[in-house]
């Protein structure tokens, strides 16, 4: 569990979960304190990780039943809640260890990685990615966490540096980190040493760091071409997963298959299909990715094979309604509830990363409840939006959301962190504003995708892997639905009255 979550929270998990013991180690003893004061159901042992080492003399013990199959034991990590309730996702060993093998057919794991490990482990990516797949390889695994920039700059740097080297320290190989982190490299290197630079200049060379992986939020195209133009040409592998399938979708080894905005192909031994929200029909790879128009069509990501997790815990309505019968007597679909499309890209796919690196790429539109805008009878994706925001200079960070309206059914809106250069950005010399927003996004984005209303903040949440609650941040910056609504309602009737108006004048 993480323990920067309120006690509330972690008490949620424990009676959840039916705990039966909760060990922490001496740094969060008072967390735990506090946990354990009030509000459980029932409370779990409380064993610290010191008394296991040293041998516990408690009497206090618990005893695990037999495994007896894989299908038994295994792991329960809890949805990170960013659209609803966490809810505890179960892993069993057979699951654990699909996902390690096909990673490892993917990704090339081998004895001779040396993986820098920054992330939390009560999410998938730092526990399947960068911990149990490592292992099954005989990886070394280097751990620095909490994430430090400064520290991080320096492990990189160390086995390149030719004053106060330490030759003792392996060069990092692997590195798999949320998108924050990369945009925390990119913001500091301009302020280290020209010693220290050289030698990252070194450490991040293809040659050194063979492979730099971003997930777990979308990669802003900007910090990908950022990071190749500093590394000496390492490209960013995106990938596409989440607690429940583990990774499901990835960009390829080779660099022709690391595409700008995609998120490759089905990884072995995943099956992935689109589904028309609408319709609810299966989309067809080829022929039927285009409309006869010529639109894409979007669909939801749909998963089967031994990668995907058994049930939620304690929630059987749940599990039931993420699942959806095959018509060919397999295994059920995983409903992922991500939009995305899927069509070829000339010199991709074919075959230079794996046979599992061919076709047609998916390409994420994001949440189907959050980052599906419907306006004016046009989908509208909000990652889209978000990436052509982030490519302008005066953006620092954004979130793309959709709002109630009353003309058009939703209307896209964006919430924006101004760079140094935004704040001087706009007419006069002043802060960067909505008009000059929609005169930036005016050559790059379709009239009905560019956001007709624009909040300024000084910073948007995150969580710890770099994910957005946009239904809290929509309520945080523009207020509850309601309120939204009416004034929706309102701006409408001012439009209305204005045009009356200028239609009499005239």
């Amino acid at each position: 569990m993480a323990p920067s979550f309120p006690a509330s929270e972690l008490r949620y998990i424990i009676d959840q979960s039916e705990a039966l013991m909760l060990l922490t180690s001496a740094k969060f003893s008072s967390k735990t304190d506090e946990v354990l004061a009030e509000g459980l159901e029932h409370k779990p042992i409380s064993v610290g990780v010191e008394k296991i080492m040293e041998g516990s003399k408690s009497g206090d013990k618990v005893t695990l039943e037999e495994l007896g199959s894989e299908e038994n034991g295994g792991m329960m990590l809890y949805t990170s809640g960013t659209t609803s309730r966490p809810k505890g996702v179960l892993l069993p060993q057979s699951v654990l260890t699909a996902q390690s093998l096909s990673l490892l057919e993917a990704w090339e794991y081998s004895p001779s990685d040396h993986l820098l490990h920054v992330l939390p482990l009560h999410h998938i990516h730092g526990t399947v990615n960068a911990l149990l797949t490592p292992l099954f390889a005989g990886s070394a695994i280097e751990f620095l966490f909490p994430f430090n920039v400064q520290v991080a700059w320096e492990r990189l740097a160390t086995p390149f540096l030719k004053s106060n080297g330490d030759a003792k320290k392996k060069p990092i190989t692997f590195l798999t980190v949320v998108p924050t982190v990369y945009n925390r490299f990119l913001q500091t290197h301009g302020a280290l040493s020209e010693e220290l630079k050289t030698a990252i200049s070194e450490a991040l060379k293809p040659s050194n760091l063979r492979l730099n992986i971003s997930g777990s939020a979308a990669l802003p195209t900007p910090t990908k071409a950022a990071w190749a133009a500093l590394s000496g040409g390492n490209i960013l592998l995106e990938r596409y997963g989440m607690t429940e399938v583990g990774m499901a979708l990835s960009c390829g080894l080779a660099f022709e298959d690391r595409i700008d905005g995609s998120v490759g192909w089905p990884l072995p031994s995943v099956e992935a299909r689109l589904v028309d929200v609408d319709t609810h029909t299966v989309i067809a790879p080829g022929a039927d990715d285009t409309t006869a128009d010529g639109k894409e069509r979007s669909g939801e990501i749909q998963l089967r094979g031994p990668t995907i997790f058994r049930e939620y815990w304690r929630n059987p309505a749940a599990t039931k309604s993420e699942f959806v019968e095959a018509d060919d007597g397999g295994r059920p679909w995983f409903k992922t509830g991500d939009v995305a499309v899927r069509h070829a890209v000339p010199g991709a796919g074919t075959g230079k990363s794996g046979a599992w690196a061919t076709g047609p790429a998916f390409f994420i539109h994001g949440r189907q409840s959050a980052d599906i805008i419907k306006t004016g009878g046009e989908k509208v994706s909000a990652l889209e939006v978000e990436r052509e925001l982030l490519s302008l200079p005066a953006v620092a960070e954004c979130a793309v959301v959709g709002l109630p309206s009353e003309a058009w059914g939703q209307k896209v809106a964006a919430v924006v962190v101004l760079s140094e250069e935004g704040k001087r950005a706009g007419k006069g010399g002043k802060a960067w504003g909505s008009m000059d927003m929609r005169r930036a996004l005016k050559e790059r984005l379709v009239n009905y995708k560019i956001p007709q209303d624009m909040k300024i903040v000084e910073g948007i949440p995150r969580n710890a892997m770099g994910k957005i609650n946009k239904k809290t941040l929509v309520k945080d910056v523009f207020g509850d639905e309601d309120a939204v609504r009416r004034r929706s309602v309102d701006l409408k009737r001012e439009k209305e009255e204005a045009a009356k108006q200028q239609q009499q004048q005239k």
